[in-house]
C-alpha cells in the first residue's frame, strides 16, 4: 500500500516562537512568583496579609496553565472519496491572553478547509486553535497562525479562519465597552480567490 493511502501523523510544534525557529524558554515558576510578589508590593499591598500570602504562587500557576498547551499531532487521511466541498467547524471556543495588557480575550473560532489529496480529523482543527491560543497573543496573529498551520501541514485547496472575541482590555479598562466583539478573518487559496466558495464559507459561519 502506498504512503498516499495510509494515515499520516505529523507531530506539530505550534508555539508561535517555535514556528519562527526560536527556542521555547518555558515558564520559570519561581521567578514568576517573585515577580508577582514584587508587583503586589508596588501596588501598595501587604504580601504578608493572610489572603495574599499564597497569591504569588496561585498567579504563577494560573499563567503557567493559561500559556501551556497539550502536545498536538496532526493526523491526516487520504481523500479517497474525492470530497471537494467545504469542511467547516463552527464556534470552537477559545481563550487567550492579550500580549499588550495580559488580560484575557475569549470567543469562538470558525475554521474551514477545502480538501485536496488529504483530509484531517475534525477534532484536530479545534486542537490547533487551542494550541495557538495558549500564548500571549493578538487576535490578528492568532487568526493567521491557525491558517498558516493548516495550509502548511494539510496542503488543502483553500483555508478559511474567522475569530470572534471579546477583549477584557476593552471591556474592563480604557474605553470600557462591555459586549464589544472583534472579528478577524484570514482566507487562503480558493476561499480567497473564488467568489462562490468565499461567499459559501462566510454565509455558513454567519448563519
Amino acid at each position: 500500500m502506498s504512503a498516499a493511502h495510509v494515515a499520516q501523523v505529523t507531530p506539530l510544534h505550534v508555539d508561535g516562537r517555535l514556528e519562527r525557529g526560536d527556542e521555547h524558554r518555558g515558564i520559570d515558576r519561581a521567578r514568576a512568583e517573585r515577580a508577582v510578589r514584587d508587583l503586589l508590593v508596588a501596588l501598595g499591598r501587604d504580601v504578608g496579609e493572610e489572603d495574599l500570602r499564597d497569591t504569588p504562587r496561585r498567579v504563577a500557576a494560573a499563567f503557567d496553565e493559561l500559556l501551556t498547551h497539550e502536545p498536538v499531532s496532526l493526523t491526516t487521511f487520504p481523500n479517497d472519496a474525492g470530497y471537494d466541498e467545504l469542511v467547516v467547524v463552527k464556534a470552537i471556543p477559545f481563550h487567550s491572553l492579550c500580549m499588550h495588557h495580559l488580560l484575557p480575550f475569549q470567543g469562538v473560532a470558525h475554521v474551514a478547509s477545502l480538501p485536496g489529496d488529504r483530509i484531517i480529523g475534525l477534532s484536530k482543527l479545534a486542537r490547533v486553535v487551542e494550541a495557538f491560543a495558549r500564548d500571549l497573543q493578538v487576535q490578528e496573529r492568532l487568526t493567521m497562525q491557525v491558517a498558516d498551520c493548516l495550509e502548511d501541514h494539510l496542503r488543502p485547496k483553500g483555508v478559511g479562519v474567522v475569530l470572534e472575541a471579546e477583549h477584557m482590555c476593552m471591556t474592563l479598562r480604557g474605553v470600557q465597552k462591555a459586549g464589544t466583539r472583534t472579528t478577524t478573518s484570514t482566507l487562503r487559496g480558493l476561499l480567497r480567490d473564488d467568489a462562490r466558495t468565499r461567499g459559501e464559507f462566510l454565509s455558513l459561519v454567519t448563519s
